[in-house]
This record gives C-alpha cells, structure tokens and sequence, in this order.
C-alpha cells in the first residue's frame, strides 16, 4: 500500500511543501551572504573609485524575483494539496455503487469469481488461466473470441474439478488474431459494489469485498441496480499487482 498521508497534514504534506520551502529558506541563505558581501564592499571601497550602485540595484531586482517565484511556487502546491484533499473526500460518495475497475485480480466467494475482458478486435483463440495468489495456475479455460468486452465468470474449481477456496485470484487472456499474430494489451476489469474507501493513504482505496484498489483504476461507477453498455477502455500496460493484504490492487 501507499505511504500514509494524513490529508493536508502529516508527513506528506510536508514533503509536498519541502521543495519551496527548501528553495525559500536557501534564499534567505544567500539573501543575507549578498547584504554581508555588499555592506562590506562599500564600507572598504575605493573613494576615488566607488562600486557601480547600478549593478547592487539589479541583484536586488532579480532576487525580488526569485523571491516571488518562490512565492507562487507555495501557492501553487497549496492548491493542488487541496485539490488532492476533495479528490480524496469525493470518493466516499462510491460507497454503495457499482465500480468497474481495471485490474486482473477478483474475489472467488460463494462459487464465483467474475472477469470482463474486451478484445480490440475479432480472435481465432483465446485462453483464460486463472491463478492463486502464489501465482499457481488452477485452471485454464477458452474464451469467447469476438471483438469486444466479454463478461466471464469461473465456479472457483481447478482443473481437477476440485473446488477451492475463497480469495483473490488472477485471469490473464492470452489471444491469437485470425492471422495468427498475438493480441497484445487486452483490458481485463472486475465489477463489484464499493463497501468502503480508505482516505488514510496518499491515494484513496476503494473496498470491493475483501479485495482494495487505487481510486484511480476505478473506470465507471453506477448506481446499484442500473445497468449499462460495458466501458470501453483503450488498451493498458500491464501492471504487476502487490501481494494482496487481503488484496490491494495498484
């Protein structure tokens, strides 16, 4: 999981805030050592040849500069610390909806664990491996091979016919075109309600049962009960998801 990260406060706030305030307290730093090295130039300087007073005015005037640059800079991560504090708080109101989220990880729970996959376009094959959280392969199926998002749902028995237990396990779609050339980046989802949101960390956690996942996988949400077209999403790099805890899906 992410670090904690007390909103607009805490640990990470500060470090959100350390670059400008680094930036401003080193030129103070070099604001003083500029007025010492001035002070000290004009009190020992040639009479008969004194320091050019132009050229004093115009390092004053750029750090004037710096200085408000330095300014806005703050501005500007206070605003986006806040904006980061509404993004955080507007999660809540996921609660009790209906998420799709991109992730190859679902909840296997009372005989059932569900998928959706879409192909970008028309495959000769399409083989679906199913995993434990160990990365053991537990059962291998075929998929259907139209273009488009396709809803799968697996019994939660391997190969064997054995059923297994409840918990996180992993689909990866492997696909062939009808050329025979590989599909490659297809979008695998899970769809389920939102039961809680986590706002302790820098990135909300959405809860789908006992899985979690970052706020920004979450693709759609609809209220519970209402029914609606399959997102369409452009394909996605693969991304390695964390062992989960009992699941948290990056």
């Amino acid at each position: 999981m992410p670090e904690i990260n007390p909103i607009l406060s805490g640990a990470a706030g500060a470090q959100a805030n350390s670059a400008s305030e680094r930036a401003s307290s080193g030129l103070a730093d070099t604001f003083d050592t500029f007025l010492t090295l001035l002070t000290s130039q004009l009190r020992h300087q040639d009479p008969l040849d004194p320091l050019d007073s132009n050229e004093f005015v115009s390092q004053l005037v750029q750090f004037t500069s710096v200085e408000q640059q330095i300014a806005t800079n703050q501005s500007m991560e206070n605003l986006l610390l806040l904006q980061a504090a509404s993004a955080q708080l507007s999660a809540v109101q996921y609660i009790g909806k209906v998420a799709t989220v991109s992730s190859s990880i679902s909840e296997l729970k009372d005989g059932a664990a569900k998928w959706q996959y879409e192909l970008p376009r028309d495959a000769q094959t399409v083989t679906l491996t199913i995993s434990d959280q160990d990365g053991r392969v537990v059962r291998t199926l075929q998929g259907e091979p139209g273009a488009g998002a396709h809803d799968f749902e697996w019994d939660g028995k391997d190969s064997s016919g054995n059923t297994l237990a409840d918990g996180p396990y992993v689909l990866a779609v492997a696909a062939t075109d009808t050329d025979g050339e590989t599909i490659k980046d297809i979008p695998i989802r899970v769809i389920g309600e939102i039961t809680g949101v986590d706002l302790s960390n820098d990135e909300a956690i959405v809860e789908i049962g006992q899985l979690k996942f970052y706020a920004s996988r979450v693709i759609a949400v609809r209220e519970k009960g209402v029914s609606g077209p399959p997102p369409s999403a452009p394909p996605i790099e693969p991304e390695p998801d964390p062992e989960p805890d009992p699941e948290t899906a990056v």
